[in-house]
């Protein structure tokens, strides 16, 4: 299990958000924290502790009058650990070239693979196509409704048709490199993680996950690891002390080090 950092903008800013609070009339969201640090900052703190793979999220859309500034916050942050990031939101193929030249390692994409409720094949391979398989990661960031979990859209303000399923989860494998999933019912809350998500997605296991969504103890992580089956990566975003919370970067990290130690260990042993 990696430590996977985050970097979350909205209007301009470096923030953590309620997930389900996110609104684009009036790029409204419930913060939890808002940095006084830029973008720039939080990555060059990752590039230090040699952390790859976490992810950039611009919450404003093309349009808002604050995208400009988010954007270029982005931008910020992967010019200072070139390679070392992913980023999404509103990645499309005409625009998913510039974040790669900026220094992005991939680019993370939801909405224009799921359009009108469904994914569009069509979409998903022009954009395999463009950057790479090995470029892209797939945001699948869901919601529970009836026992079930759905793929979210549009600042996870909108419900596909698209259930979490094994048969899903390995088609849509053929065309990335990750899956990025945000349990978004919990997310921001800090108050357990989602378990029975994490139980589906420890089932599967074919290529890398990253789930957020909850984390707010390191018992939260020790479930997080038995119940996925130690096939995830983790976020922490709200309770991480330097967004405001009570779990401190350097303890995490240590922890989750300690961890791969151990799984090194045991693998070497079979």
């Amino acid at each position: 299990m990696e430590f996977r950092p985050c970097i979350d903008i909205h209007n301009g800013k470096v923030k953590q958000i309620v997930g389900g609070s996110l609104r684009d009339v009036g790029s409204h969201a419930k913060e939890n924290f808002v940095a006084s640090q830029d973008a720039a900052f939080f990555a060059r703190l990752y590039q230090r502790y040699h952390i790859k793979g976490g992810h950039i999220i611009l919450l404003n859309p093309e349009g808002s009058e604050f995208y400009g500034a988010t954007k270029e916050q982005a931008l910020s942050a992967l010019s200072a650990y070139p390679g070392g990031m992913q980023v999404g939101g509103g990645i499309n193929p005409d625009n998913a070239g510039e974040f790669l030249a900026a220094g992005a390692s991939h680019v993370i994409v939801t909405s224009y693979v799921f359009r009108d409720g469904v994914v569009r094949y069509e979409n998903l391979e022009c954009l395999a196509d463009t950057v790479g398989k090995e470029h892209l990661v797939l945001d699948l960031s869901c919601r529970r409704q009836g026992g079930d979990y759905y793929i979210v859209t549009d600042r996870w303000q909108k419900f596909t048709r698209e259930k979490i399923t094994m048969p899903l989860l390995y088609r849509l494998s053929e065309y990335a490199d990750e899956f990025l999933i945000h349990a978004v019912d919990v997310e921001g809350k800090a108050r357990g993680i989602e378990k029975e998500l994490v139980k589906i997605l420890g089932e599967w296991g074919e290529i890398p996950i990253t789930y957020a969504g909850g984390v707010g103890s390191f018992e939260d992580l020790w479930m997080l690891r038995e119940l996925g089956r130690n096939r995830l990566n983790v976020t922490i975003g709200s309770a991480l002390d330097l967004f405001g919370g009570n779990m401190e970067f350097e303890k995490v990290f240590e922890f989750l080090q300690k961890e791969e130690h151990y799984e090194d260990k045991e693998n070497s042993r079979h």
